[in-house]
């Protein structure tokens, strides 16, 4: 695809040069496939200056504008589908057939979002429940924040950012984007695709750069909103510099799929070794924890193992790989790390546990104890762990034993049972005869816990991008 430029684009400019740059690396091949301009912190004060002052602009353009637009992108995504989709693969590692997936998910994220931009609606509020009130009434409406700051991850580089940029922008918001350094390539060509749909050139500014970058977004007081994806100690550091700034999270999780004595096993197998390993396991809901009843673990665990050694490893670019690399070498030495912790600690390893280079093999562990890595950290990476429970009690209190609560999975037949087990998990979703790693994009998604503050999808998104406001009118006194 040859060597591309990661840039900046700032006050309705692409900054192309005279700035320090890193080259950008395929985490696979070790190749270099671009480079990537970082920006300065004058940058950042410039991006944030030009955002604010396009708030009333971007805030002024009709509904039926601003869905225009998002639907003009959904339909250009739609032309770009396999390059984007390429990109993506390279840049990240992430198997062609993801990748894909992925840009056909951000094509219903942007289409969506423009959906929602004509569902602005309030409601109109007699005040004659009150005595003080008979002669009053109020309306609300949905008016946008402002500035909506935008942090993305690395691990659905093209879908996150749709998912707070069409949500910010639908709303009436002008937004700031600061994209993972791993995956800068594809957020620069996303751009440039929304600048073609019709965004206004100062309703969208990117940076990118390190941490430092993000911090003096978060601390600005010009950012009305900060919507970021990421992890818990990062969620922590936005907390405690954002003050007095609306603050959405999409953070981590361990998430746990219960398979029940009356399961289908078969089917239980064959979509955790899917749902498991996409991505290399880099998903916040990605299956981690598999709680299996005692009675069943002998033949799930045989069933898993016969599915997972059928994925093939290798070339994310080549449309039958199932399984790319991680984001680097240094997140596949770390995930290796964790798999030695839990094997010297008592579990035993059914499959994988291998690693070259920036690859890990899809690995089975059979029975870490709670106190390993791998059972109470989220893992972000190709290991998933069997853990055998006597009681759907048990399974329940273990899912529960974590900080963290994003989604789980149970499989039953009994729909007593189900629902019983579905109201009692401390999480934000449960996917009944199904794993954890299901997520729909118009759905709410989002945790509780550790996992995260808010709800992501377009129209939950918006909700919390935008500000209730209420007119009253009070009538005049009847003579």
């Amino acid at each position: 695809m040859g060597i591309k430029s990661a840039q900046p684009y700032i006050n309705g400019e692409w900054i192309t040069s005279g700035r320090e740059s890193v080259p950008v690396i395929s985490p696979y091949s070790g190749e270099t496939i671009g480079e990537q301009i970082l920006a300065t912190k004058d940058d950042v004060e410039n991006a944030l200056a030009a955002t604010f002052n396009a708030k009333k602009q971007v805030a002024s353009i009709p509904s039926y504008q601003r869905a225009q637009i998002l639907k003009k992108a959904a339909s250009l995504l739609e032309n770009e589908k396999e390059r984007f989709a390429k990109l993506i693969s390279l840049e990240l590692g992430k198997p062609l057939k993801n990748t894909l997936d992925e840009v056909a998910r951000s094509i219903e994220t942007l289409e969506l979002s423009g959906e929602e931009a004509k569902r602005l609606t309030g409601e109109t509020l007699p005040g004659d429940a009150s005595e003080r009130g008979t002669r009053a009434i109020a309306s609300t409406f949905r008016v946008p924040v402002g500035v909506v700051a935008a942090i993305t991850p690395f691990n659905a580089p093209l879908n996150l950012v749709c998912h707070k940029i069409g949500p910010a922008f639908a709303a009436g918001n002008s937004v700031i984007l600061k994209p993972s350094s791993q995956t800068t390539l594809i957020a620069t060509e996303l751009l440039k695709l929304l600048l073609e749909a019709g965004f206004p050139e100062n309703a969208i500014n990117m940076v990118l750069g390190r941490r430092q970058i993000a911090q003096q977004i978060v601390k600005d007081d010009r950012v009305n909103v900060i919507s970021f994806t990421g992890g818990l100690v990062a969620s922590t550091n936005i907390c405690e510099l954002a003050g007095m700034k609306k603050v959405l999270l999409e953070l981590g999780g361990n998430a746990s799929t219960i398979i029940h004595d009356d399961a289908d096993i078969k089917r239980a197998a064959v979509m955790c070794a899917r749902t498991g390993f996409s991505n290399s396991g880099q998903s916040c809901i990605s299956v981690q924890r598999i709680y299996v009843h005692q009675s069943v673990v002998p033949e799930f665990t045989e069933l898993l193992k016969e599915e997972v050694v059928k994925l093939k490893i290798g070339d994310p670019l080549l449309p039958d790989t199932d399984v790319g690399c991680v984001v680097d070498t240094n997140a596949a030495t770390r995930v290796m790390d964790w798999i030695n912790e839990a094997v010297q600690l008592g579990a035993k390893v059914i499959c994988g546990g291998k690693q070259h280079g920036a690859t890990v093999e899809p690995t089975i562990l059979l029975n870490p104890p709670k106190n390993s890595k791998v059972v109470c950290d989220e893992v972000f990476g190709p290991i998933v762990s069997i853990i055998p429970y006597e009681t759907i009690e048990e399974a329940i209190e273990e899912t529960n034993d974590s900080s963290f609560g994003l989604q789980a999975g149970l499989f039953t037949n009994q729909m007593d049972l189900a629902y019983k087990v579905a109201h009692l998990l401390e999480v934000g979703g449960v996917v009944i005869n199904g794993t954890s790693n299901f997520r729909l994009d118009h759905w709410p998604y989002g945790g509780v816990k550790n996992s995260g503050i808010g709800r992501e999808g377009p129209r939950f998104a918006i909700e919390d991008m935008t500000e209730t406001k209420m007119i009253v009118l009070q009538l005049p006194v009847e003579e």
